[in-house]
């Protein structure tokens, strides 16, 4: 195991080398990310706060399709950092060992990777770097218990705002409550009153109105420096988790979904979609003549005065 290890860890011409006549690997990896934290087992690391020095090698299943440059077909770099600060905030370890093999059961809980190198060391605990290096692979992974409770702690308030309400001078106020609440908010409208063009072909004419609603998203965004415009399936549970405010660009996910909303659907539907496809908590239409699916109903009514 451990020239493995070093080969992980080498240079990329070191290793392919090593592994000549072998499969190759996309590894994706993060050097030297350095935090601080209570770790230990003797009693003088108690009530101490020292730096850990993370290097994370992960290797990935290989693209079924072109990567297109699409940041939902790759493992994001983000999973493993959140790996590594969701077990030093899970509770206080004694043991680099336990870490690091918590660190690795995370990462191989992603649907992508395969084989995980973690080394772990100690930068304030001697002259030199004490550490421990592991691998762990798919076979090895435990699942995680707490993923149910952290998808409903992460589930989402999706809010439907008229075109009133978009550029309304009430809106930060409202989004005060929204964060008070402690919930991630997706904020979602239509297009703006305006005239679009028209084309004889469906699909175009599909692209057409799907970007008339991003142009909308963009005015909302410039409402409130908390409102970030996000297209990407990846941005969203990254903002979910971090219990941000976004607002949704549709064009990508709806051209991009298996099995998306209908071809005709109009805003609302659209964002009654996203709302399933992310278990959302709630459903909040504050636009009371918009049409939703045919008997569907809202979770909530309301306006920006009332929302929270």
């Amino acid at each position: 195991m451990s020239d493995r290890i070093s080969q992980a860890f080498g240079h990329p011409i070191e290793r392919a080398e090593a592994l000549a006549g072998a499969e190759p690997r996309d590894r994706i990896s993060l050097r030297d990310y350095v935090t601080e934290v209570e770790i230990g087992a003797f009693q003088q690391e108690r009530g101490l706060r020292q730096r850990l020095r993370f290097n994370v090698v992960v290797e990935v299943q290989s693209a079924s399709a072109p990567l297109a440059d699409d940041v939902d077909r790759v493992l994001s770099y983000d999973r493993v950092t959140e790996a590594i600060e969701a077990e030093l905030t899970t509770e206080r370890l004694n043991l680099l060992e336990t870490l690091a093999e918590r660190v690795a059961h995370r990462i191989l809980h992603e649907p992508r990777a395969e084989r995980v190198f973690v080394r772990i060391e100690k930068l304030d605990r001697g002259p030199g770097a004490l550490g421990v290096e592991i691998m762990r692979s798919r076979a090895d992974a435990q699942p995680l218990a707490e993923e149910e409770a952290e998808e409903a702690q992460h589930a989402p308030r999706v809010v439907y705002l008229s075109n009133a309400d978009v550029t309304a001078p009430g809106l930060p106020a409202a989004l005060d409550r929204l964060q008070a609440a402690g919930l991630p908010t997706i904020l979602c409208c239509g297009p703006a009153e305006l005239a679009s063009p028209r084309s004889r072909v469906d699909l175009a004419q599909r692209r057409i109105d799907l970007l008339a609603i991003e142009q909308n998203a963009w005015v909302l965004a410039g409402q409130d420096a908390r409102c970030v415009v996000v297209n990407t399936r990846t941005e969203l549970d990254w903002a979910m988790k971090h219990a941000q405010v976004s607002v949704w660009a549709p064009s990508k996910m709806v051209l991009d979904a298996v099995e998306g909303p209908a071809r005709d659907a109009g805003p609302v539907e659209l964002a009654y979609w996203l709302a399933g496809e992310l278990s959302a908590e709630r459903f909040v239409l504050l636009d009371p003549d918009a049409p939703l699916p045919e008997g569907e109903t809202p979770a909530a009514h309301g306006d920006l005065e009332t929302l929270a």
